[in-house]
């Protein structure tokens, strides 16, 4: 797909991917007349990748910088939002769309066809590359790297756990129930677990109880990792929480579980100069 043509159909969606659609009733909307948002285009690694950007409207100088990072789902509307929630938290908050080169999610509609066709195709080193990129790209735009975090769901949690190892200029990083153990591939070299000894952020890991795809064990072999490593990491697991808990357009949402680890995220960055 060329990245033009990607540009233009994520510049015209709407709503949520056609996965996890219809949306549910919780679904959350922020819209304010104190913030800006909307599509851009973030030249990384030879080509323009598509993403969105929220920040405040009336900032008076360079902002905190949050790098979003998607559910396998790619930038849909909840990602969007959660964009505009860190906006009206005093944050330039950028989603960029990490699948462009290998496609596209919304033209999937069902789980199973989207992970094995497109988001198992996506490379561990391309989406770090491109984070990066996005990084610098938003310190251009308004953001002050010296202020950065990062935070992930799903898919994107466990990119966050990678990142934080990765860039030695992120401050902090809020991962949301993202994988931490697993099958090591040509693409996916390395897990959180793998990383522990190597970040270079603390991380805050936000997990459910009632997660079936995240036995508690694999949680125990990080924290297990995270003490051997003596990082200032930490993990939250919500007792009543399944996977996706604040995902607030799906039927896993857990609402007292997403808005505890909302304030707690907001807490994290702060602690850790990201303000």
């Amino acid at each position: 797909m060329k990245t033009e043509d990607n540009l233009s159909q994520k510049m015209s969606s709407n709503g949520f991917a056609p996965a996890v659609s219809p949306a549910a009733s919780t679904t959350i909307t922020t819209d304010s007349d104190a913030i800006v948002s909307g599509e851009t285009s973030i030249p990384t690694q030879g080509e323009n990748m598509p993403a969105f950007q929220a920040k405040p409207r009336d900032a008076s100088g360079p902002l905190p910088i949050v790098l979003v990072v998607q559910e396998i789902f790619g930038v849909h509307e909840h990602i969007r939002d959660i964009c505009r929630r860190l906006a009206m938290e005093g944050y330039l908050a950028v989603a960029p769309e990490l699948y462009f080169r290998q496609g596209d999610p919304s033209d999937y509609n069902d789980i199973p066809t989207l992970f094995n066709e497109l988001v198992s195709k996506v490379p561990d080193t391309q989406v770090l590359a491109d984070l990066d990129h996005v990084a610098n790209w938003a310190s251009r735009n308004g953001g002050d790297m010296r202020t950065m975090a990062i935070t992930g769901f799903c898919w994107g949690g466990r990119i966050t756990w990678l990142y934080a190892a990765h860039n030695p200029q992120l401050r902090a990083g809020v991962a949301w129930y993202g994988k931490l153990v697993g099958e090591k591939t040509m693409k996916q070299q390395k897990q959180p677990v793998d990383v522990a000894v190597d970040l270079n952020a603390p991380v805050l890991g936000l997990y459910g109880a009632q997660d079936d795809s995240i036995p508690q064990e694999s949680v125990e072999t990080m924290r297990q990792a995270l003490r051997a490593a003596n990082a200032k990491s930490e993990i939250v697991v919500y007792p009543d929480a399944g996977h996706a808990f604040n995902a607030d357009y799906r039927p896993s949402y857990h609402e007292a579980s997403a808005k505890d680890g909302w304030q707690r995220m907001l807490a994290w960055f702060r602690e850790n100069g990201v303000k």
